[in-house]
């Protein structure tokens, strides 16, 4: 699927998420759970402000609309998310079973989609969402890289 394809306006809104996390100091990936066309959830990166390595912004979408619709399943959502996401985040999708994966830029170094252990193509991997790639993918590579110019 092409960037045309996507909901522009959901990944619009994980950027935001992403713009925040650069503010508080985070890794800026933004992550937006969606149902019937309603954002459920957006977070953006906390691992160092909750002091927690789980705390990625896929993670915390994730856990939130799981709160908000009091089920481990999410089965008719989908999730935005500025980054590929990595080998952690890639299982919360498989066992939260979403429908749909949108992400933007790849993370040849980190990512575990279409980089580095291809969770999805694992032949131990029990759900498979349809997974879109490389939405808004400039945009998201463009705060990566500017968040870690600014730290080295």
């Amino acid at each position: 699927m092409n960037e045309a394809t996507a909901r522009p306006d959901f990944m619009e809104r994980a950027l935001e998420e992403a713009r925040k996390a650069t503010e508080r100091g985070e890794v800026p990936v933004g992550a937006v759970v969606v149902r019937e066309g309603a954002v459920l959830a957006a977070e953006g990166n906390r691992t160092r402000e909750l002091a927690d390595p789980s705390a990625h912004a896929e993670m915390l979408a994730i856990r939130r609309a799981a709160a908000l619709l009091g089920t481990d399943r999410l089965s008719d959502c989908d999730l935005y998310v500025t980054l590929e996401p990595c080998t952690m985040c890639a299982g919360v999708i498989a066992w939260a079973r979403l429908r749909r994966l949108y992400y933007g830029a790849a993370d040849p170094k980190g990512g575990a989609v279409e980089s580095g252990v291809r969770f999805f193509s694992a032949p131990t991997c029990h759900h498979v969402p349809e997974i879109y790639d490389g939405i808004r993918a400039s945009e998201a590579a463009t705060l990566l890289k500017s968040f870690f110019v600014t730290r080295r």
